[in-house]
């Protein structure tokens, strides 16, 4: 009976009890705590291949600018730029090279973040997105194994995963909508870019619809897919005025548009294309008649010409005569020889010559001016040395100054004008054709004005001389960053 007395007593008993309950919720808690380190570990290495996506697909976006090697230097930059690390995972611990990820080029992306995507491509004028899947990383996870294994349930997921998709939109801000076909490329001359070109003349022939365009032939970019900016000169206009306000005005014309691939229609806008551009040169006629006294049409700040008005007057209109005793900017010698027909040399010295015997007595004023750009500015500069509207000429038919207008711009780059530079080689036009690459956007002097060379139907020639370039695609030295920006986004 003693003994089991002891017994129920022990058993009744509660002293004590508190520490089987620690040494369970101990257990317990050990658990979690050591798990944690496990999840950690995961989350660690998830988000270290996520910000390698990340970067990787960025890296690649910023190059798909729809030239013909965009996929090539968007492998490149991938590749060769971007590198990282993983804390926890098996094997190496460097991310670096395309060794690392699968990287796919997209035309499109689903409307839908969760629709599948399926719209790759290996054309590079139409990879517009960059899809990068960084390779599967495996974590070794000691407590979740164990816990596994006492437990018998699942541990934790210990593959880390990482995908993102990149894309690039170059946007293109109050650029003129004006376009032209660059030189066949060849062995000795694969690319045409402006920064070596700088002095050297363009002729620029309206193409037509229905036939292959070639080196030099221009069109516009279709004002339809433009954003006029709702606070401009051109906001509510549409059809032919709102090509001639596009074209013609001053002030800000167009919002930023999205310029991977333009949109062009054909040069021919019979009648007016002419008239719209020479507002520049204080010429109102056609379509322009009766803007002379509209300030957001004003001429430059130099209109020397080498016309005058036929039969006296101030204005130009209809009718037009050579000046008796001033001679406008000279094209560059090749043209007149045979030599060139499209694309000159930068070589105006004979022209120089006589420019200078007319409008200046055979005494050169400005030596160190090398190009006609160069050559205007100083005759702006000279003469606003004396005053704003003194005039460049003096004693001769033009003074230099507008006429015609009672308005004048003050910017020099009134006579510039910033067009779309196309490879019409390895993209043809035939008119209107839709998403076209653009290789540069070229900064182009008009060194005369539009005219007509009395063909049926009108060949419209647009004489200009290369300043540089205005950025964009494969911008360089001189570009004008606040008319261009490319923007990279991360989409997925």
């Amino acid at each position: 009976m003693k003994h089991t007395g002891r017994i129920q007593g022990f058993l009744a008993a509660e002293q004590g009890t508190i520490l089987a309950v620690w040494a369970v919720a101990f257990v317990a808690i050990f658990g979690i705590v050591a798990l944690s380190f496990d999840l950690g570990r995961v989350s660690i290495v998830r988000t270290e291949l996520q910000s390698y996506a990340d970067n990787v697909a960025l890296a690649a976006a910023g190059e798909l600018d729809g030239r013909a090697d965009a996929i090539t230097r968007a492998t490149a930059a991938a590749a060769n730029l971007i590198s990282d690390s993983e804390t926890f995972g098996n094997g190496d611990t460097t991310l670096s090279g395309g060794g690392d990820y699968t990287l796919t080029f997209l035309e499109d992306l689903p409307a839908s973040d969760t629709g599948a995507i399926t719209a790759t491509t290996v054309d590079p004028a139409k990879a517009g997105y960059a899809m990068v899947v960084v390779n599967a990383s495996i974590i070794d996870l000691t407590f979740s194994a164990a816990f596994s294994a006492l437990t018998g349930n699942p541990g934790l997921d210990n593959t880390a995963n990482a995908y993102a998709v990149a894309g690039m939109t170059q946007y293109a801000c109050d650029v003129t909508p004006l376009m032209f076909c660059l030189p066949t490329p060849t062995p000795g001359n694969p690319t045409f870019k402006a920064n070596a070109h700088i002095g050297e003349m363009i002729r620029m022939r309206s193409g037509g619809a229905g036939a292959a365009w070639g080196p030099g032939d221009f069109g516009f970019l279709d004002p339809g897919k433009i954003l006029v900016d709702d606070e401009g000169p051109c906001a509510g206009k549409n059809g032919v005025q709102l090509d001639a306000c596009l074209i013609g005005a001053i002030g800000s014309i167009t919002q930023c548009f999205a310029q991977n691939g333009v949109d062009t229609e054909p040069g021919q806008k019979v009648g007016i294309e002419d008239a719209i551009f020479n507002v520049r040169f204080d010429i109102y006629k056609a379509i322009m008649n009766g803007k002379k006294n509209n300030p957001i049409y004003a001429p430059a700040p130099n209109v020397i010409k080498g016309i005058v008005p036929s039969g006296g007057g101030s204005c130009i209109g209809n009718n037009e005569a050579v000046s008796p005793d001033t001679l406008g900017l000279p094209r560059d010698s090749c043209f007149a020889a045979g030599t060139c027909s499209r694309y000159g040399d930068g070589n105006w010295a004979a022209g120089r010559v006589a420019y200078v015997a007319m409008n200046y007595a055979g005494v050169d004023p400005f030596p160190a001016a090398n190009t006609r750009w160069q050559y205007y500015l100083a005759e702006i500069g000279a003469a606003n040395l004396i005053g704003p509207n003194e005039p460049i000429l003096s004693g001769l038919a033009e003074t230099g100054r507008a006429q015609c207008s009672s308005n004048q711009s003050n910017n020099p780059e009134r006579r510039i004008v910033i067009a779309a530079a196309i490879d019409c080689n390895a993209n043809p036009i035939n008119g209107a054709e839709v998403g076209v690459p653009v290789e540069e956007f070229f900064k182009l002097f008009l060194t005369e004005p539009v005219g007509q060379d009395g063909a049926t139907p009108p060949n419209v020639d647009i004489w200009a001389e290369i300043v540089g370039s205005a950025g964009g695609s494969g911008a360089g030295a001189g570009a004008i960053a606040s008319r261009f920006r490319d923007v990279v986004q991360l989409y997925r």
